[in-house]
């Protein structure tokens, strides 16, 4: 293959294609700026006040709900019951007492016979009178 081929043309290495044109540093060769403006690059400082306002607004409006946030996770903190802050001391030793212990399986036949409980009663339903 020829390096001036056609075919090479069309490959990024080679030369410009057809129909594409270079650019440069955001600009298509040729132009500067617009309609020639050496200042064009500049432009943007025209309206930096307002830019710096406007960035200033949507900084102090992001703090501003990063503080609500952090109240509001303070407030829930203050509603959650956490044992360890909210029970008086000793308190903790009978929780640990507790969950020490534990109801054995036991035999189930045997807790049947030995239960006062009546097999034969109707089913308890909260408000209903018998």
């Amino acid at each position: 293959m020829h390096m001036n081929s056609p075919e090479m043309a069309k490959t990024p290495g080679g030369s410009s294609a057809p129909g594409k044109e270079n650019v440069a540093n955001g600009h298509k060769e040729g132009e500067v700026g617009n309609n020639n403006n050496p200042f064009a690059d500049y432009m943007w400082m025209e309206n930096e006040e307002d830019y710096n306002r406007q960035v200033e607004e949507e900084l102090l409006e992001q703090e501003f709900l990063e503080r609500c946030f952090q109240e509001m996770l303070e407030e829930e903190d203050q509603d959650w019951f956490i044992p360890a802050r909210d029970l008086a001391p000793g308190v903790g030793q009978i929780q640990q007492q507790l969950n020490g212990l534990s109801v054995s399986n036991g035999n189930a036949d045997e807790l049947a016979r030995k239960s006062s409980l009546n097999p034969e009663a109707k089913e308890f339903v909260p408000g209903m009178k018998y």
